[in-house]
């Protein structure tokens, strides 16, 4: 029962999560993000998926909300890193490009999570340069997928599991 006052909820723009309550979900889109204006981010794609599937709980987008770029690398660093360590579900949706979405950060930032437990694989089947992350994904128990489809119905799962 959350405490009130005069009949008014007392935390107005909070939802506090007490001791042993579930953490709340939370599902990080990681994965690669365009440099140049002319290629289109998927992240918009996965909200869309994400939504039509009914998922209510937080997702953690690391792009800026009107998909503007912007040059506070240092702050975006410290955002993703405290996101990640909160997410409970991490997609890697990988659509490499080597031209225009080479995925460079992504190949680290994997390498740096999936023995957290919380990562899913994805990428189209005919992306280049896959191999080495599909065997460590599959080394550290991580599933793999083809379809942004299928990724983000198990990352649902997943979100829904606390750690």
């Amino acid at each position: 029962m959350r405490p009130t006052l005069r009949g008014r909820r007392l935390y107005r723009n909070m939802q506090p999560v007490f001791a042993l309550q579930p953490l709340p979900k939370g599902i990080f889109l990681a994965g690669p993000t365009p440099r140049d204006e002319g290629v289109a981010t998927w992240r918009p794609e996965a909200l869309k998926l994400l939504e039509q599937m009914g998922f209510n709980g937080n997702v953690y987008v690391p792009e800026q909300a009107d998909w503007s770029k912007h040059d506070h690398y240092d702050s975006q660093i410290a955002w993703e890193w405290e996101a990640l360590a909160i997410s409970t579900a991490i997609v890697f949706w990988v659509p490499r490009e080597l031209k225009t979405m080479p995925a460079f950060t992504t190949n680290v930032e994997f390498g740096f999570m999936v023995a957290s437990g919380k990562c899913l694989l994805g990428y189209p089947e005919d992306a280049p340069k896959m191999r080495y992350l599909e065997q460590l994904a599959r080394r550290h128990g991580a599933p793999v997928y083809h379809t942004l489809t299928d990724i983000l119905q198990a990352a649902i799962v997943r979100a829904g599991k606390p750690y």
